[in-house]
């Protein structure tokens, strides 16, 4: 819906912005009432393509093309329920008829799909798992880990990986942090001596792993992420609450949402501070604010399961009528 109205902030003068002097917090925290069924919203929530100098900007541009090609599609599917987003859904419908929402797609997916069969083998992670992170979880009281990931392409500077590690270390709790080879730019991810020592008890850090099997198991209580689709529809399939670092592209969007809209995040600020990860992460395990958004989350967990569980689910029925009167009917013309 965000892209669907680029064009409204270049007509506004809000895109492009002069020069990066006016990304300002003042700048960022214009009110942006004017998308349907999206309340609330400031600049700073809206996909990050926008924020940009450049009238010609490569993204801004592939954003705006896109929209118009999907305007001629014979139908828009949507990897999300219609419990989560059905205001936004319905206001869509308007501009792209028909629009079908059939996930989340893992469960769906996972109905139909055996881990052992020759489709399930083949996976779709970008990086090689390491399967010993499910027996260390095994070991770990309910609800007791914070499992830590940004994504498969996300980048950290060495100091805000610092940061990160000591506010982790200072926090007291167990946790599971994904650290890709490449996750800080341009160098190793190293973490501080200080942080391996303080946590050589109660941490495990992996270079990638199965990502929806840690969130659906019962130790992981909170997962501090990069607010990527993927892993934010896995974490509340798990019924996981978690702390929000966005990145870029929609993930400040999703950020919102899962924050103000869905009540299952905190967000942390950009600038990160070792100071302020210590007291998120201890309020989101331990906290009331914590406890009320666990509960939030398991409600979101069953609403997404009831989409896709039983034939007679939203995502299911949804899918199927793509099936037959998209795909099959295409396949017929042609």
């Amino acid at each position: 819906m965000a892209y669907l109205h680029f064009y409204h902030f270049i007509e506004k003068g809000l895109c492009p912005v002069k020069d990066e002097s006016f990304l300002t917090k003042e700048y960022l925290d214009t009110a942006i009432d004017w998308i349907p069924s999206m309340k609330n919203l400031k600049l700073k929530d809206v996909p990050s393509f926008i924020r940009t100098t450049d009238r010609d900007d490569i993204m801004l541009k592939f954003t705006l093309h896109e929209v118009e090609r999907a305007k001629r599609t014979s139908a828009i599917i949507l990897n999300t329920f219609d419990d989560l987003e059905h205001d936004v859904i319905r206001s869509i419908q308007p501009i792209f008829s028909p629009v079908y929402s059939i996930g989340p797609l893992h469960l769906l997916a996972n109905r139909v799909i055996e881990d052992s069969g020759e489709v399930g083998r083949m996976g779709s992670n970008l990086w090689k798992e390491e399967i010993e992170c499910l027996a260390w979880l095994d070991t770990k009281a309910p609800d007791s880990v914070v499992y830590v990931n940004f994504g498969s392409i996300t980048v950290t500077s060495a100091k805000q990986l610092a940061e990160f590690a000591l506010g982790l270390a200072g926090s007291g709790k167990e946790f599971l942090w994904v650290i890709r080879p490449d996750l800080v730019a341009g160098e190793a991810a190293v973490v501080p001596p200080e942080f391996l020592v303080e946590t050589r008890d109660r941490g495990m850090m992996a270079s990638w792993c199965p990502q929806e099997k840690v969130l659906s198991h019962p130790a992981v209580g909170g997962f501090l992420t990069h607010c990527g689709w993927n892993s934010m529809l896995e974490s509340l399939c798990g019924g996981v609450p978690m702390i929000c670092w966005p990145f870029f592209a929609e993930q400040p969007t999703n950020c919102k949402f899962c924050c103000d809209e869905w009540g299952v995040g905190m967000e942390i600020s950009e600038n990160v501070k070792r100071e302020e990860i210590e007291t998120v992460v201890k309020e989101l395990m331990d906290g009331e604010n914590g406890r009320k958004m666990r509960e939030k989350a398991r409600e979101w967990r069953r609403l997404a399961e009831k989409a896709t569980e039983n034939k007679y689910g939203s995502s299911v029925i949804n899918f199927e009528t793509v099936v037959s009167k998209v795909v099959l009917r295409q396949r017929s013309e042609d």
